[in-house]
């Protein structure tokens, strides 16, 4: 099933009033003019809430309630709008989630597991969950209804005046970048989509290298947001159309890309939230002299980071 600027518009109607509409910035505080789209700042502390809510309204709700499985920031997204909307949710993360995101979900009221292992195993935990259950499954990235809310970041910000002839979106199982390629597609003058992974949070990269999903290893600094083991079907489906071009970054160049944030713009974000932004300053894509770019910072759950 593909997603479709028209289901994307309803999206953005649907969930009005339950999410932010995120500040734009343009700065120079990295040597050329860059303008930023602040989705850090959404409910919960992600773009996630945004699919969250989308999903949720469009959905026959059971008396089991809701379950999602996560690295974090989208089972705080879940756990939000669940509560919002009146329904039980079970969360399940893995241990690596990382206090910032686990103390999001505990704070909305949700029933928190925590799981030993991966993401993989949080999710098991989750499936086991549902087939007891009849809870709704809420997928983080590979359903429709995800990938419309996600787009709806991306209609808010050409509303709010995205002039850019590239965009730098960091991805994980591909919900996000899904969301940016379905707003997008087929127009004469979209701007360019660049995907943003890191070395060890891989899965798109691989895919579009195989010409389908593969599983990679997922480790390292970003994990926790962007540590997909496997690219979502949709969101690579949409990739293949659109021609999306991704580029690799290192952990270093992530760890540098938040710290500069902080101390350049005092904007704290997560290093998920940086990625796009590392992309820019470790040279992994090096835009034309007059090129204008546009960068998404799409989360802000850190853990405590050197300043």
């Amino acid at each position: 099933m593909s997603v479709t600027p028209t289901d994307i518009s309803a999206a953005a109607d649907r969930i009005a009033g339950h999410v932010h509409v995120t500040p734009v910035m343009t700065s120079q505080a990295f040597g050329r003019p860059l303008q930023f789209k602040f989705e850090h700042t959404q409910v919960t502390g992600s773009f996630k809430a945004r699919g969250a809510f989308n999903s949720l309204l469009t959905a026959q709700v059971p008396p089991a309630g809701i379950v999602a499985a996560s690295g974090g920031n989208h089972g705080a997204a879940v756990a939000h709008a669940a509560r919002t909307l009146g329904h039980a949710a079970h969360i399940f993360v893995p241990e690596f989630a990382g206090p910032a995101k686990i103390d999001v979900i505990r704070q909305t009221g949700a029933d928190l597991h925590i799981v030993e292992g991966a993401y993989a195993d949080a999710a098991a935990a989750a499936a086991a969950h549902q087939g007891q259950t009849g809870a709704l499954d809420v997928h983080p990235y590979d359903a429709p209804a995800t990938i419309a809310g996600q787009g709806t970041c991306f209609m808010e910000w050409e509303a709010q005046g995205l002039a850019a002839d590239t965009v730098l979106i960091a991805i994980g199982g591909g919900g996000l970048i899904g969301g940016a390629l379905a707003w997008f597609a087929g127009r004469t003058q979209a701007p360019k989509i660049i995907g943003v992974e890191t070395t060890t949070t891989n899965a798109m990269h691989a895919a579009l290298a195989t010409g389908a999903q593969t599983d990679v290893d997922v480790s390292g600094l970003c994990a926790n947001a962007l540590g997909a083991k496997r690219i979502g079907a949709l969101p690579l489906a949409l990739a293949q159309i659109y021609g999306l071009q991704t580029v690799l970054v290192t952990d270093d160049a992530v760890a540098h890309a938040q710290s500069a944030l902080w101390q350049h713009m005092r904007q704290l974000v997560e290093p998920a939230g940086a990625a796009a932004l590392a992309a820019l300053l470790s040279g992994a894509y090096t835009p034309d002299p007059d090129e204008r770019v546009a960068v998404l910072l799409c989360g802000a759950n850190p853990a405590p980071i050197p300043i």
